[in-house]
């Protein structure tokens, strides 16, 4: 199945729940959970069953209006303040990713602009906004992958990181974007090398399935394989994703994608981040304010084993995300079009963060 054809995250027809791609079952299985609970929604989150910061952007903006939806007041001071309980309980399930917080923000100055209605004509704009969330990402993802493919050439060898695909969007994907454009323009001699993205293996399970579905010749590499890769000649552009950048243009993603870009500078070889502007947060200054999640040891020690592969009672070290200076990145391509040092004159340029 080409993955363009499968929704990561959208609401039911008659708004009962939320259907979510559970892609901590892929590539073997195809599932969409039908969860309805916010306990439910928030484990979804939490457990990367919907995952990459633009696909959780969407699925918190449904959630808080499906679970806005069931609050029984009339009294829109009342209604208010359960929004803001659910929506502190949604925000918990991911410290990293900022379009949580993005989409979040965005549903409740929704609210607070409506407070004069009545409940129900807020919860129907509750879901309405929900529905734009989504359909801005479509397009913004389809911008990004314009400008990217702008600086392919043909025959390109390009190494990406994680999985900013199609399925950590509501399609076409940040990262992956420029691929699917290129193949939208008949382009056939192009080749991707997924790093496999330990410990998650986002890369092998997730870019290496939507790709090699697509049909683009896809190989997949284990992380420590991307220097040699380089040094042959092999790789001639880097394209990765990211949860959060900031002001001064560090970019926060999933942990070894700082590793690539040391590499990619050593080689001469252009690393960009594709970011939507939903997620540059210019609150922030450098990447040493942006919170790292530090996820669980089984994940290193057990997960993707039949049998544990590190001895009982050793310490482990997870961190799921670091930060890519800004100083090893070539450009930072917004759905507004490509920014480059120095970052803040480029995002403000744009109308990023105002």
């Amino acid at each position: 199945m080409n993955a363009l054809q499968l929704d990561t995250v959208l609401l039911s027809k008659d708004r009962s729940c939320l259907e979510i791609l559970d892609q901590t079952l892929l590539p073997g299985t195809i599932k969409v959970l039908h969860v309805s609970k916010i306990e439910d929604i928030w484990e979804a989150i939490k457990l990367l069953r919907v995952r990459g910061a633009p696909a959780i952007g969407v699925c918190a903006g449904y959630a808080i209006a499906l679970t806005a939806s069931r609050i029984e007041t009339a009294d829109s001071a009342v209604f208010c303040e359960e929004f803001m309980k659910q929506k502190t309980y949604l925000a918990s399930s991911r410290p990293t990713a900022v379009n949580l917080f993005w989409a979040l923000d965005r549903m409740e100055k929704t609210m607070r602009a409506n407070l004069d209605k009545p409940v129900p004509e807020i919860k129907e704009i509750l879901f309405a906004e929900a529905q734009n969330i989504r359909d801005e990402d479509v397009a913004i993802s389809r911008s990004i992958g314009e400008i990217g493919f702008g600086l392919l050439k043909h025959g390109d060898g390009i190494l990406t990181h994680c999985n900013a695909g199609t399925l950590a969007t509501a399609k076409y994907g940040t990262a992956t974007a420029p691929m699917y454009i290129a193949q939208e323009h008949g382009w056939t001699d192009f080749r991707v090398y997924c790093d496999e993205t330990r410990p998650l293996l986002q890369g092998a399970r997730l870019t290496a399935f939507e790709l090699h579905n697509a049909g683009i010749d896809t190989t997949l590499i284990c992380d420590n394989m991307a220097s040699i890769m380089m040094k042959s000649g092999k790789i001639n552009i880097v394209f990765v994703g990211c949860d959060r950048v900031t002001r001064n243009g560090d970019a926060a993603n999933k942990i070894g994608t700082s590793g690539v870009a040391i590499l990619a500078k050593h080689y001469g070889i252009p690393f960009y981040v594709c970011a939507p502007s939903s997620t540059i947060d210019m609150s922030l200054e450098t990447g040493d304010q942006i919170p790292i999640e530090e996820r669980a040891a089984e994940e290193v020690t057990e997960m993707w084993y039949k049998e544990r592969m590190a001895p009982e009672g050793v310490k482990v070290f997870n961190p799921a995300f670091d930060v890519t200076d800004h100083s090893l990145i070539t450009g930072i391509i917004t759905e507004k079009g490509l920014c480059q040092a120095p970052y803040d004159k480029a995002f403000e340029a744009l109308g990023i963060g105002k």
